[in-house]
């Protein structure tokens, strides 16, 4: 069966690249929010097997969404996605509970390497 995946990005055009590389291997984009609150309610409501999460995103950033998913449900897969530069938050997402991340701009082979390695 194929793994429901959630996109968070507050840019649209960055989560239409990731849904074509997911579609295209087999993956099922359940749903996508464009910022931290969406990302929150979208996976209360889907419960996918996977949410793909931007750092920097308006309302409410990638890193303060990671930690109410995981507060709400400590087995919630979520790989993070940061621009160059972020170190510092990429630490403080692995920290939170992240279970990988992916440096944009994106390479669709180790976007697919980080799903894999988290949801098979």
């Amino acid at each position: 069966m194929a793994k429901n995946i959630l996109v968070c990005d507050d840019a649209a055009f960055m989560r239409m690249m990731i849904k074509d590389i997911l579609t295209k291997n087999g993956y099922n984009v359940a749903g996508e929010a464009e910022n931290g609150l969406k990302a929150v309610e979208k996976y209360n409501e889907l419960k996918p097997d996977l949410v793909l999460m931007d750092i920097t995103m308006p309302e409410m950033d990638g890193i303060q969404a990671l930690k109410k998913i995981k507060a709400g449900d400590p087995s919630a897969m979520v790989i993070m996605c940061s621009a160059m530069g972020q170190q510092a938050m990429v630490i403080e997402s692995i920290q939170a509970g992240a279970k990988d991340f992916i440096v944009k701009p994106f390479q669709a082979d180790r976007v697919l390497e980080a799903v894999k390695k988290v949801v098979g």
